[in-house]
């Protein structure tokens, strides 16, 4: 499942790394803080797309950039893999949504301790960086919007949640252009240079897009919900499956609450949301886009050409490396519950209304257990959280866990 969400949190601001949005709102009051976060990847550049869209959605909206606060590792725009050095878009259509973004944090000072810090206005804490923390009240609008792959457990928090998925599902990257010639892109595609990169994330992209158009004063979150949920699911045809949680009494405020309001005035140009539609461009699950695009480049590429053979030697690396890490799960699993029982645990799916874990401190240990032994959970492998959510919920000590997890990767 990736994290990606609009949050509504009452009473207090809260920031988190990378794609989701977290919206605070405690009455009515002048001033807006935005706070904008994300881990990106040189070959995806859908959150950074996302990330530099909803600046220019709050921007728009009236907030001015001393009250944004960007934190983005900034890796995306200059890379060498980038068509177009310098810009990024985030719609076939689309403008550079890079242009003016604020820098406040980048690289490695992108972390948890100065994600805390600034959300918690403890200015002396933050290393490097702009230095700027939130400086809220108590009646201001707090809106934060979290872009990442994520994976289970990796948000928890009670509050107002719209996901982009359902718990067991992963959503999709969109706009994404195959670039090549005998089977060219259909309907909404990137430009012919963008080839084998999707442009942004379906969810994030259907509830930026309505953003631009929509009549924040008059829409609330929850007219949203309905029109992205419709948008994301292509009409449940297929996508992900956008839900929602937590207080929905939230969900009736206006967007303009945590925006602002449309602006027809300004110098970010929005892409009419009618003109597109999710069954014209084509989608792929967020976990396959970095072979959607290893797999572009390597057919791309010309007959013996060196470019050729080092994107096929990165596919070949990448696939091995997911085979890899599901087969160690597996073995894991056939480990402590047995043939004909560990598969069954390990991909078992708790009742709605249950957390995914009894004991949050076992599961934050046996992930650092299992990476000591197997390696670092990439974006792919942080699939199997959920996995080793189980093996927690089942009473499996933690000798036992380093023990079987040594023995399931070393074989």
């Amino acid at each position: 499942m990736k994290s990606e969400k609009l949050i509504q949190y009452v009473g207090k601001a809260i920031i988190v790394e990378a794609i989701a949005i977290r919206m605070a709102l405690e009455n009515a009051t002048e001033k807006g803080w935005t706070k904008v976060q994300i881990l990106s990847d040189a070959k995806n550049v859908m959150d950074m797309a996302d990330v530099c869209h909803a600046y220019q959605i709050m921007k728009a909206g009236g907030l001015k950039d001393e009250n944004i606060i960007v934190f983005m590792y900034d890796d995306i725009a200059n890379n060498t893999e980038n068509p177009k050095p310098g810009v990024i878009i985030n719609n076939p259509r689309g403008h550079d949504v890079y242009k003016g973004v604020p820098k406040d944090y980048v690289g490695d000072d992108v972390n948890a301790k100065n994600f805390f810090n600034v959300i918690l206005a403890n200015k002396s804490g933050v290393v490097g960086g702009s230095g700027k923390v939130l400086k809220s009240g108590p009646n201001d609008h707090i809106f934060i919007y979290y872009a990442d792959h994520g994976g289970p457990g990796v948000i928890g928090l009670n509050i107002y949640v719209m996901t982009a998925s359902k718990p067991d599902e992963d959503s999709y990257g969109t706009y994404c252009g195959e670039g090549t010639p005998n089977i060219p892109c259909l309907g909404q595609c990137p430009p012919r240079e963008f080839h084998g990169i999707c442009l942004g994330d379906l969810f994030s992209v259907a509830w930026m897009e309505d953003s631009d158009v929509q009549d924040r004063k008059t829409n609330s979150l929850h007219g949203q919900y309905i029109r992205v949920a419709k948008r994301t699911a292509a009409n449940l045809t297929y996508g992900s499956h956008v839900k929602e949680y937590g207080d929905k009494v939230v969900s009736f405020d206006p967007l303009a609450a945590f925006m602002g309001e449309t602006s027809k005035n300004h110098s970010h140009d929005s892409v009419d949301a009618k003109l597109f539609s999710t069954s014209s461009s084509r989608n792929v699950d967020q976990r396959s886009t970095e072979l959607f695009y290893l797999f572009t480049k390597h057919k791309n590429a010309p007959e013996g050409s060196y470019e050729k053979y080092e994107s096929r030697v990165k596919l070949n690396e990448v696939m091995s490396k997911r085979n890899q890490v599901d087969n160690n799960v597996k073995h894991l699993g056939k480990l402590l519950f047995g043939v004909e029982k560990g598969n069954e645990v390990l991909h078992s799916v708790r009742p709605a209304g249950q957390p995914l874990v009894d004991n949050w401190d076992c599961l934050k240990s046996y992930v650092k257990i299992f990476e000591a032994h197997c390696g670092r959970l990439t974006t792919y492998g942080r699939k199997h959280v959920r996995g080793i959510a189980n093996i927690c919920n089942a009473g499996i000590t933690s000798v036992k866990m380093a023990a079987m997890s040594a023995q399931a990767c070393s074989s």
